[in-house]
C-alpha cells in the first residue's frame, strides 16, 4: 500500500532506491480513477516504494517539482527524478515505465 508523504518526510522517503510518487488532489476525477491502479501496482512490484502526495496538503513539494496537473507521477531513483507521467495512464504503461528504472 502506498504511503502518504508530506513536506516534512518527502526527502528522506525518496532518497534511496526506486520510488514512484503519485501527486494527486482529493477533488480530481482522474486521480480517483488512478488510485486503485496505483494501489495494485504497489502490491505487485517488489523492490519499488510507492508514495502519494496530496498537492493541497504539501504545497512546497508540489511547487518544487512543478506539479501543475494532477495526477502526475514521478519516478525517483536514489532521490533523483528520472521519469514523469501526467494524467491517467493504463496500468501496463505505468508498470513498463517503472520497470525501465529497475
Amino acid at each position: 500500500m502506498a504511503q502518504m508523504l508530506n513536506n516534512d518526510n518527502f526527502n528522506t522517503s525518496i532518497e534511496s532506491g526506486v520510488c514512484v510518487v503519485d501527486f494527486f488532489a482529493t477533488w480530481c476525477g482522474p486521480c480517483k480513477m488512478l488510485a486503485p491502479v496505483f494501489e495494485e501496482l504497489s502490491g505487485e512490484m517488489d523492490g519499488v516504494n510507492f508514495f502519494k502526495v496530496d498537492v493541497d496538503q504539501a504545497l512546497d513539494v508540489a511547487r518544487r517539482y512543478a506539479i501543475t496537473t494532477v495526477p502526475t507521477m514521478i519516478i525517483f531513483k536514489d532521490g533523483e527524478a528520472v521519469d514523469k507521467m501526467v494524467g491517467f495512464l493504463p496500468k501496463e504503461h505505468i508498470k513498463a515505465k517503472i520497470e525501465a528504472q529497475l
